[in-house]
């Protein structure tokens, strides 16, 4: 018997979509260790694994993972601006595009960039505008693009270690690279680096994500939600200072690793 070719065929075995629906996330304790064995009120973060050039359409470019947390940036530029009335004669312009993949939540988002990217890209370039020498780039711009791959907690502090990482592959001119450090204040405690059931697990308290310049000592961005007080907030951020203080030697390493394998190997006399 001759079969429609043109339609395509349902399998013979199907599922019903209430197997695939989304379960609501376990409410984290408040008191006692994490669920990924890191203790409370101490600056424990998540080991990172980092590797730089992994894109070679791009000019610099880098991968985070840290957990359930994974991140991919890529760097274009320095190139000529696209719109002309925007061309400063003095120094570059630093652009940022940040969007989380439609499959990075339990909950599917869209393609479309929404309000929360929007933020997103607005804090990740006000972190590194400080940190970029535009000054040595006049008339010419330099594109920053994130995509979250899976959101385990902490993006836009991953978010800014591996930009920061990326426009470090490029060769652009920066002062210091820049690393970011979140933490999550749950009532008494706090947790640092806090995982995404976390962040949405807090009954109370707010959240705090510092991009930090570890050689000059110096802060280049702050972000804080939620109600905290003046003291914990200090308090705070010295702990996220210390956070990426943490993370800076394995940073480093990587991109000392990504020069060796770009260098070219020594000629044979």
């Amino acid at each position: 018997m001759p079969t429609d070719t043109k339609r395509v065929r349902g399998p013979e075995v199907s599922q019903s979509p209430v197997l695939f629906g989304c379960r609501p996330a376990d409410v984290p304790p408040s008191h006692g260790p994490r669920a990924d064995g890191r203790q409370r009120d101490q600056v424990d973060v998540r080991p990172v694994f980092v590797r730089c050039g992994l894109v070679s359409q791009a000019n610099g470019s880098a991968y985070i993972e840290a957990g359930n947390t994974k991140l991919m940036c890529c760097v274009y530029g320095p190139r000529e601006t696209e719109r002309k009335d925007e061309t400063d004669m003095k120094c570059g312009r630093l652009s940022t595009d940040m969007r989380l993949a439609p499959f990075s939540c339990p909950v599917r988002g869209s393609w479309i960039q929404g309000s929360q990217d929007r933020d997103l890209c607005v804090m990740l370039y006000e972190s590194l505008q400080p940190a970029v020498c535009l000054h040595r780039y006049p008339r010419s711009q330099i594109e920053v693009s994130v995509m979250v791959l899976e959101n385990g907690g902490s993006v836009l502090a991953h978010a800014v270690t591996c930009a920061s990482l990326a426009l470090a592959d490029a060769g652009i001119e920066m002062y210091d690279l820049v690393l970011g450090c979140s933490l999550r204040q749950d009532g008494d405690s706090y947790v640092v680096d806090p995982t995404y059931s976390e962040e949405t697990g807090c009954r109370s308290g707010g959240g705090l994500t510092v991009a930090f310049l570890p050689s000059l000592n110096q802060i280049s961005g702050l972000q804080s939600d939620g109600e905290m007080s003046e003291e914990t907030l200090a308090a705070g951020v010295r702990t996220c200072m210390e956070g990426c203080y943490k993370l800076y030697p394995v940073i480093q390493q990587a991109l000392i690793q990504a020069v060796r394998r770009a260098a070219a190997p020594p000629s044979e006399s």
